[in-house]
């Protein structure tokens, strides 16, 4: 069994805040038994304040591995898998220019077990962030885990692609927030609240995969953030989730049994038929 955790909490620029907060939030998961544990997209340094036009005055610091708020955070997890959000720098490109990217890094005391950048791109992000190029799995203390940032999981490929790569678990980190074009008074019946939820629900029983949701909490800039962080079984079911407001839920998942009772009878991934539809995908791109 593993016990797993998700969070739905505020981040902003200030990183030296960001730690604090995340040496309560990584003492209670402790405290909890957490072995895995999903904390928002853009956990380091908060998210962009406006995604249609976004300000180059403002944008988040970017870190990589080696600066010491991840050193940091690295050692708070100690054995516990911890996933989270940061805006990465990778140095000169070709062009000799800087790239960001907004990544996930999966981390313990042992240092980085795994990376996403994440690929695709709403709105305004494309004038900050570059865009990663793949989707690998990659193994961990708690089993082989594939990581998503927000929009990803809008694709049904992505998290199909991990689940293809192995992956049994899949971590989808968020800054996800309320409709920017068509906000309801209440988060609970905003559109986009109710996508998030879909989204979770639909990738998880796609795929026969456990499905962790992580997301922000609060406003930044012009952007208010959804919460609803949950983690979801393979067969589509909520096991524990927290409302639009700050928490974190936790759920004890037997991950191996659970997925493979999933697929005893119907497996998604075996009964793929690609061939039927590789020529609409050649198409599109061909369009493109």
């Amino acid at each position: 069994m593993t016990r797993i955790g998700a969070v739905a909490a505020h981040f902003g620029r200030d990183l030296d805040r960001a730690l604090a907060k995340l040496e309560g939030i990584l003492g209670d998961a402790r405290a909890a038994g957490v072995e895995l544990l999903a904390l928002p997209d853009a956990t380091l340094g908060g998210y962009l304040s406006d995604l249609r036009r976004p300000d180059p005055a403002a944008l988040p610091p970017a870190l990589t591995e080696d600066d010491l708020p991840v050193r940091r955070l690295a050692a708070l997890a100690g054995p516990m898998v911890v996933c989270v959000g940061l805006t990465e720098r990778d140095g000169a490109a070709a062009s000799g220019t800087e790239r960001l990217f907004n990544t996930a890094l999966c981390l313990s005391g042992d240092g980085v077990l795994g990376r996403h950048r994440k690929v695709h791109q709403p709105a305004g992000e494309s004038l900050v962030y570059a865009a990663g190029e793949e989707f690998a799995a990659f193994e961990t203390p708690v089993g082989r885990l594939g990581l998503l940032i927000d929009y990803d999981k809008t694709f049904p490929e992505a998290a199909r692609a991990l689940a293809l790569d192995g992956a049994q678990t899949i971590a989808c980190l968020s800054a996800w927030p309320a409709s920017v074009t068509d906000r309801a008074s209440r988060l609970p019946q905003d559109r986009q609240s109710r996508l998030f939820d879909l989204y979770d629900c639909a990738r998880a029983a796609e795929n026969q995969v456990v499905w962790v949701s992580s997301n922000q909490t609060g406003v930044l800039g012009g952007l208010r953030f959804l919460g609803q962080a949950k983690i979801v079984g393979p067969g589509g079911d909520v096991l524990a989730r927290t409302s639009s407001k700050g928490g974190l839920a936790v759920a004890e998942v037997d991950v191996a049994a659970e997925v493979a009772r999933s697929r005893r009878l119907l497996h998604h991934l075996a009964e793929l038929r690609p061939d039927a539809y590789r020529t609409a995908v050649a198409g599109h791109r061909e369009d493109a």
